[in-house]
């Protein structure tokens, strides 16, 4: 099996980074079009629309609609080609970046994705989720390339929920363990071969982040400053894990964060929030060393992450509707497949009870 490691063609993270978006953007097109929605076009819309004005260059604003949805990207599409934009950016929350991967994908033409939080590690990916006009999930979209460039406007991040920058590091805690799961079995990774050493070490370097200051860049957020431990953070939330998951494995983290989808109590939580105590499923499902159970369990204590059941809204352990959330996690074609070793839905309920008997002890 070959080596391979994909990643966006340009990084870039500063603070206020966005007002200097049309020097970015210009090496790889003239024209572009910017999509937003209606909340973030009134926090940015000013700033990007001054950017390319000052540097005399034709472009587009549409609001984006709300969904990642095929008729979203059908209308968008129809104004593109009215306009002959040559670029698409996407700036805000994971929908709006989806959208403008998925046009940039259909019409050919390159991807700034531009996020206004670091929740999640999707940024960086060749991946989109898309849904119905109605919310409901549609289908996943592969992507044969990453976005042309990510740009994470640190500023802007620093100001957002501190909840969404936890999230992300719930996100970014799973990929050091699901590479390490990943290359012990020797499964395909989603770039669709084996890890290569540097996307291995940009995971770990990922884990070692996260414990290093996972916890001053929580303080410093809420009080909506930025800082040193704020830029290495939304770097491990967005590039390091983005990079890691993505050419160096998933495995049990993710599949069971998907089998948590079952349950109600949990429909609240944020996706990184539930990968995170996935994250101590799997290391229980692997009877990890003790000693490094209880490091991740402080971390995410300090931070503020689930770290049982009950912090995930679960009321009263139920072991039937846990062997629903274990039978959805060992589903054929999930990832928890790319362990080690076999596993089974008895295995899981085990593991989450051993995860939740252990996240109960602060």
């Amino acid at each position: 099996m070959d080596k391979i490691i994909v990643s966006p063609s340009k990084y870039v993270q500063g603070e206020n980074a966005i007002a200097a978006i049309a020097g970015y953007v210009k090496p790889y097109g003239q024209n572009p079009m910017v999509i937003a929605d209606d909340f973030v076009s009134g926090l940015v819309g000013e700033t990007v629309a001054h950017s390319f004005i000052e540097a005399k260059m034709q472009f587009s604003m549409e609001l984006f609609g709300g969904e990642c949805s095929r008729q979203e990207i059908d209308r968008l599409q129809v104004k593109i080609d009215n306009d002959h934009n040559d670029v698409i950016i996407g700036i805000g929350g994971g929908k709006t970046l989806d959208t403008a991967k998925a046009i940039g994908f259909y019409k050919k033409i390159p991807v700034v994705v531009v996020p206004t939080i670091a929740s999640t590690d999707a940024p960086t990916s060749a991946l989109a989720v898309l849904y119905t006009p109605t919310g409901q999930f549609d289908q996943y979209l592969m992507i044969p390339t990453n976005p042309t460039m990510v740009i994470m406007d640190t500023t802007i991040i620093a100001k957002a929920p501190v909840r969404l920058l936890v999230a992300g590091m719930g996100d970014a805690l799973s990929t050091y363990f699901e590479a390490r799961a990943n290359a012990a079995s020797g499964k395909a990774t989603m770039a669709g071969g084996a890890p290569t050493l540097s996307a291995q070490a940009l995971a770990k370097l990922c884990y070692e982040t996260l414990l290093a200051d996972g916890f001053k860049a929580k303080i410093a957020v809420e009080n909506n400053l930025p800082s040193k431990a704020v830029m290495n953070i939304i770097e491990a939330n967005t590039y390091l894990s983005g990079i890691g998951f993505e050419s160096s494995g998933l495995a049990a983290a993710h599949a069971i964060h998907n089998g948590l989808t079952k349950l109600e109590e949990a429909h609240h939580l944020f996706h990184g929030e539930k990968v995170a105590f996935g994250t101590l499923v799997q290391l229980a499902l692997e009877n990890a060393p003790l000693e490094e159970i209880n490091t991740v369990l402080n971390f995410c204590h300090q931070v503020g992450l689930p770290t049982n059941l009950f912090d995930l809204g679960v009321k009263e352990i139920d072991l039937n509707k846990l062997m629903d959330v274990a039978i959805a996690s060992c589903a054929e074609g999930e990832t928890i497949h790319n362990m080690p070793f076999t596993v089974t839905p008895e295995a899981v309920v085990s593991a989450i009870l051993t995860a939740h008997t252990l996240g109960l002890k602060k």
